[in-house]
């Protein structure tokens, strides 16, 4: 066992240090892209019916999917193209602020590298793999670090040396004090990737059920954007309607996400529909209300990022992403460490 720790931390190790490494400061993706640009802030958030118009209109046919309202961390409209570039129009008039992708953008970098390897589906899969190592890598640590009875103080202790000493306590002591971290975050990364078996799975043990039929309206040639904004931001009492799918041409229902209270994820998992008039909801779809396994799963991706439990989870959550570079770096010291003692 201690063997095929070596070897699997030193080559998927590796893989899955730099992964979590570029996953660090998506943290803090909002603060630091407001630092990047700082013409995204000093707007109102206010989501005005006219400039939405304007902005769907413009960008539908260039192929925005999803757009997220002018909010106070992010007071600009955040347009998601069909490319996986973004862009940023202002609340006012809806003018161009910002267009950016992975190829232009370090964060976007990182965030693509993170999710699929910047290798699309095949990549993802790849990911999926490494992050079951990943967890074997945890467990089977663990299980060889476990001390006797009466030895938990000691087994945590840092020496300073011998050096293979000092680079393998290092490496247990961290391992073992922060392992529960570490866990969350690869368990639920591992969630993400294959989220359509987690979800059948944890419905299965929790219930869950099965998910309403969507409702449709007739076809319509025009949407009322203000009074469809003036309805569904009513239509879920105490909820912050937050991003919207861009209805093709002619569609006459258009769907909104919502973050009701209570809830972890940060665009929110519930849903509003509404014709294209903004005469009549057609669905509201309350996450709270789910069943044990459906809020479970919806909670996998808030608990990756660390939106759950405010700053300080998100400092634990940065912490996280570090740590197993730290792990791969003083297991590969100790093994160096021993290797040259034994050649010795």
């Amino acid at each position: 066992m201690a063997w095929l720790h070596l070897w699997l931390g030193l080559a998927a190790g590796t893989v899955f240090a730099l992964v979590a490494l570029a996953g660090a400061p998506l943290v803090f993706h909002v603060a630091l892209l407001k630092w990047q640009h700082p013409g995204l802030v000093g707007h109102a958030p206010v989501a005005d019916g006219t400039v939405l118009e304007t902005i769907v209109d413009t960008w539908r046919a260039r192929g925005l999917r999803t757009l997220d309202l002018p909010r106070r961390e992010l007071p600009v409209w955040q347009g998601y193209l069909e490319d996986g570039s973004r862009a940023y129009f202002a609340p006012d008039d809806g003018r161009l602020l910002l267009l950016r992708s992975h190829h232009d953008d370090a964060l976007l970098w990182l965030h693509e590298f993170h999710v699929e390897l910047l290798a699309g589906s095949i990549g993802k899969e790849i990911l999926g793999v490494i992050g079951w190592i990943a967890l074997g890598l945890l467990v089977t640590g663990l299980y060889l670090w476990w001390p006797k009875v009466g030895k938990w103080l000691s087994s945590l202790r840092w020496h300073s040396s011998p050096p293979a000493r000092r680079w393998r306590s290092c490496h247990q002591s961290a391992g073992a004090l922060l392992s529960p971290l570490l866990l969350l975050l690869t368990l639920t990364g591992v969630g993400m990737v294959y989220s359509n078996g987690f979800r059948t799975v944890l419905v299965a043990l929790l219930g869950g059920g099965q998910a309403p039929a969507a409702s449709h309206a007739p076809p319509a040639d025009r949407i009322e954007w203000h009074a469809v904004l003036a309805r569904v931001d009513l239509a879920l009492p105490g909820a912050r309607v937050s991003r919207i799918s861009i209805p093709a041409e002619n569609d006459g229902t258009v769907v909104f996400r919502a973050r009701a209270a209570g809830e972890w994820h940060p665009v929110g998992r519930s849903e509003i529909h509404a014709n294209a008039f903004g005469n009549r909801t057609l669905q509201v779809i309350d996450a709270t209300r789910h069943a044990a396994g459906i809020r479970v799963h919806q909670a996998i991706y808030p608990l990756h990022i660390g939106a759950v439990g405010g700053t300080a989870a998100r400092w634990l959550t940065f912490l996280g992403g570090l740590l197993p570079s730290f792990l791969l770096v003083t297991g590969a010291l100790f093994w160096w460490r021993r290797r040259r003692v034994g050649q010795a």
